[in-house]
């Protein structure tokens, strides 16, 4: 899925936080396996995997991350994009070699790929979570 070794992944522990959320199906304000938006997966997700605490949308994730340089993101850095109107509303976890795990409206949970078109057009920013969001 991410065109490289499993080995060789960064954030094991986050692939599996990720992993049992593959394929839930996106719900507007979901918060759950049954349905989840975009902003639940990613507070959910880094909570569990690294105890980083987000507040609920993907507005305010953008409020409180730092802003990252596309050249040195790290695995488990938010990627923000404007997929309705010119401001931030749709976030995803960057997984490393290009790829970012995030729920989307006609997909669901899945994985896609920073070089798609629809999310190069969109793309606002990379965020990276601060360390005091982490207790």
């Amino acid at each position: 899925m991410l065109d490289t070794e499993v080995e060789s992944l960064p954030a094991s522990e986050l692939l599996e936080q990720i992993d049992p959320w593959m394929g839930v199906p996106y719900r507007s304000g979901g918060t759950s396996k049954s349905g989840v938006d975009c902003s639940a997966f990613t507070m959910q997700v880094l909570d569990q995997c690294c105890g980083r605490k987000l507040p609920r949308t993907s507005k305010q994730q953008y409020a409180v991350c730092e802003p990252a340089d596309l050249s040195t993101l790290l695995s488990g850095d938010l990627l923000f994009f404007a997929t309705r109107g010119k401001t931030v509303s749709h976030v995803g976890i960057y997984l490393g070699n290009g790829k970012f795990a995030h729920a989307s409206v006609s997909s669901g949970v899945t994985v896609s790929d920073m070089s798609d078109p629809y999310y190069q057009k969109r793309f606002i920013s990379a965020g990276r979570i601060p360390v005091a969001s982490a207790q």
